[in-house]
């Protein structure tokens, strides 16, 4: 059996090999590093593939986040609400922006913000939510639309672990997640779905004056060369990393259903165990493009769990062992532990086994077999 990988980019690599060479050279061969032909191709190819007016293509998914928050003009003290079960990444632009974070609790079964702990943590000082995608599941856009139309906030979707998946509104429409708030971002990084071999990030919207200021922001503030028109920063994604992201677009799909598919084999040989709950997702699969494939293990040992599949060379995780509203960088008084529950449940039983485009079936069923090996 082929050695185990939580992701597995070069047996990946090696199937489209040929056409990501070539888009290195092409990049080599012009010298255009920054903001060169393939940048704009990517750009392109990506707004067609989600169906947005507008990709801001940047350095990496914290700077699209901090961006877009930017180019909204929140001011200090304003309140941002998101979810705090999440990587930090998704507050720490808050906080830097001097804005307010307010994490609320989340959903047991997506993972999700909690739409009941959304509602009752807006104040008169909030502006924006922002909801986080986790593991490739979608959050409940249509219910987060709703509170934002009624209470005029901004949504900033925090896509980098769902690029590609569908949501399926009430009235059956669907569309690329990314798409349906104000503005979202996501991330390019190795192990994403769509990921580059380095870091790299962009910024969606549909708001041709908020595109205006952010391709701004991204350029030091500059529409023109050595005019600065607004405040921004240096964030802009490399032709070299554009040429890979090029290269891989295409598959995205593909990445995504064999994503799927050992999902599916998973939760087949995990089913109705008493000690594992297996990740959702609907018949079709759309809502969920499994960026981890993560169990919650009950009444049982998870850290044992953890060490047996690592004695085993099964690479493990857990994601995320300490909520934020514990992190040492963003306690606050506001916060009683009592508001967290389902988070504080979800960082003592979550686990996350191997996920990628390249799992085959002997892996997965030596996986599986050693989970419930130990759990027997």
């Amino acid at each position: 059996m082929k050695k185990i990988q939580m992701v597995d980019l070069k047996s990946q690599y090696e199937k489209i090999k040929d056409t990501v060479d070539a888009s290195i050279q092409e990049v080599l061969d012009t010298n255009a590093y920054i903001n060169g032909p393939q940048v704009h191709q990517f750009q392109k190819s990506l707004e067609e593939y989600l169906g947005a007016k507008h990709v801001i293509p940047c350095a990496n998914g914290t700077d699209a986040l901090q961006i877009a928050m930017m180019g909204l003009n929140l001011k200090p003290g304003d309140e941002v609400i998101t979810a705090d079960f999440t990587f930090a990444a998704t507050v720490e632009v808050i906080a830097l922006l001097q804005l307010t974070p307010v994490l609320v609790d989340v959903e047991m079964d997506s993972m999700n913000i909690s739409i009941e702990a959304l509602k009752k943590a807006i104040t008169p000082k909030t502006k924006a939510i922002v909801p986080v995608h986790l593991f490739g599941r979608t959050a409940n856009m249509d219910a987060i639309m709703e509170i934002a139309n009624e209470h005029n906030l901004y949504v900033i979707e925090d896509n980098a672990q769902a690029i590609g998946a569908d949501y399926t509104s009430k009235d059956g429409s669907k569309k690329k997640v990314g798409t349906i708030g104000h503005v979202a971002a996501t991330s390019f990084f190795p192990s994403k779905n769509l990921g580059c071999y380095g870091d790299g990030g962009a910024i969606f919207t549909n708001d041709d004056a908020l595109a205006h200021t952010l391709r701004g922001i991204v350029n030091h503030g500059m529409y023109v060369r050595y005019h600065h028109d607004v405040v921004g920063v240096n964030s802009r994604l490399d032709s070299i990393q554009a040429g890979v992201l090029n290269a891989k677009l295409s598959n995205l799909d593909v990445y995504n259903k064999a994503r799927r598919e050992a999902a599916t084999k998973y939760n087949a040989a995990f089913a109705n165990h008493k000690n594992i709950v297996t990740p959702l997702f609907d018949s079709n699969g759309d809502d969920h493009v499994f960026h981890q494939y993560t169990l919650r293990i009950v009444n049982a040992d998870r850290n044992g769990l953890m060490d047996y599949l690592l004695s085993k060379e099964i690479p493990c995780a857990i994601y995320y062992p300490i909520p934020l509203h514990s992190q040492k960088a963003y306690l606050d008084t506001r916060y009683k532990e009592s508001d967290f529950p389902v988070t504080n449940q979800l960082v003592q039983e979550v686990i996350s086994l191997p996920m990628h485009t390249e799992l085959d079936d002997e892996q997965v069923k030596f996986i599986t077999d050693s989970v419930l090996e130990f759990l027997k």
